[in-house]
């Protein structure tokens, strides 16, 4: 049997990798009978050698390769991939004509991200195999896999906290997944509700973040200083929000940059490293608002606050709050004259 599991939602495609594996008999046994190979490596001879292989004290064995679809990407617009790219026309050929034909005792799972229709192995493929796609949810498909999941922890949601916790946290649902179970737990059989999120999920505590840096570069001292307070109350550290403001302003300026070099989304999000997607489109957000000068004013002054910190000079929570005052403070002399 021939399996093609693709798509960006590893979450949902782990899951399926785990039903698949259910499926085939005693667990026990099929840790003895299962192989994993790396898809950019394999050879058509490796494979013969694998699947040809009686299972030990089993009806099955397990063969999954990872990554073997993307081998076969075009790629040819990053050159740091060419090698890959380049890979001989005739291999998928051969790769093709033999996994159509695997013995009966071997279950063979591609496991792969995001693959284009026109992958030449996946077209040969897709007639022959079960094909499992698993995109990244969003919208309304998100929110009913948030309410699915709070139903299958005994939990309770109201829409307007579903709505909240999709955008702290998108798509990720290896990440969303671990928020709905402390909500769950928090909440301790009564609905979960938006200040439950607020309370609890860690993306909350990010979203003020966001927020106080908006204020900050938009000379509300008031604003400012209210959510430092509320970040403080919530146990942040002022060391870690000072760190975090610095890397937001920095962010910021990473994002104009890459713009400039017209840089799509998803590639702006593997450079900066943001594994969230709330993060993402609320730093995209910050980037047409404010100007190169007044970030670089900000981020200076936020290098100045850390060295007095540790210079002694003032304690962590007092350079903060002196540093908000003095960056909303520039605009009123300004706008005074």
């Amino acid at each position: 049997m021939l399996y093609v599991l693709h798509g960006e939602d590893d979450f949902s495609l782990h899951q399926s990798l785990e039903e698949i594996k259910k499926g085939i008999g005693d667990q026990t046994t099929l840790t003895t009978n299962t192989t994993v190979l790396d898809g950019q490596q394999v050879t058509v001879d490796q494979l013969r050698t694998i699947c040809e292989t009686m299972p030990f004290l089993a009806e099955k064995r397990l063969v999954i390769i990872h990554g073997l679809l993307e081998r076969f990407e075009d790629k040819s617009k990053f050159s740091r991939r060419k090698k890959i790219a380049g890979a001989p026309q005739g291999e998928y050929k051969s790769l093709s004509e033999y996994l159509g034909k695997i013995p009966d005792s071997t279950v063979l799972v591609l496991v792969d991200g995001k693959i284009k229709s026109k992958n030449p192995l996946f077209s040969e493929l897709s007639t022959r195999a079960k094909v499992m796609s698993f995109p990244l949810l969003r919208d309304a498909k998100l929110s009913q896999w948030m309410q699915k999941r709070v139903r299958e922890k005994s939990g309770n949601i109201s829409p307007q906290a579903v709505d909240l916790l999709a955008r702290f946290v998108g798509g990720n649902l290896w990440i969303m997944a671990n928020e709905i179970d402390k909500l769950v737990l928090f909440t301790s059989g009564r609905r979960i509700e938006e200040e439950d999120i607020r309370l609890v999920v860690s993306y909350a505590q990010e979203a003020n973040v966001f927020a106080m840096v908006d204020a900050i570069l938009e000379f509300k001292a008031g604003v400012a200083e209210q959510l430092l307070q509320q970040l403080l109350q919530q146990g942040a550290a002022p060391a870690y929000l000072l760190v975090m403001l610095a890397r937001q302003v920095r962010m910021i300026v990473r994002v104009k940059e890459l713009r400039k070099q017209r840089k799509s989304e998803i590639e702006i999000q593997d450079k900066l490293g943001l594994a969230s997607e709330f993060a993402l489109r609320k730093t995209l957000g910050q980037v047409d608002r404010y100007s190169l000068s007044r970030l670089k004013e900000v981020y200076h002054r936020l290098l100045e606050a850390d060295l007095s910190i540790k210079t002694g000079k003032y304690d962590s929570e007092l350079a903060l709050n002196i540093l908000i005052a003095e960056l909303c403070q520039s605009h009123k002399l300004e706008t005074s004259y």
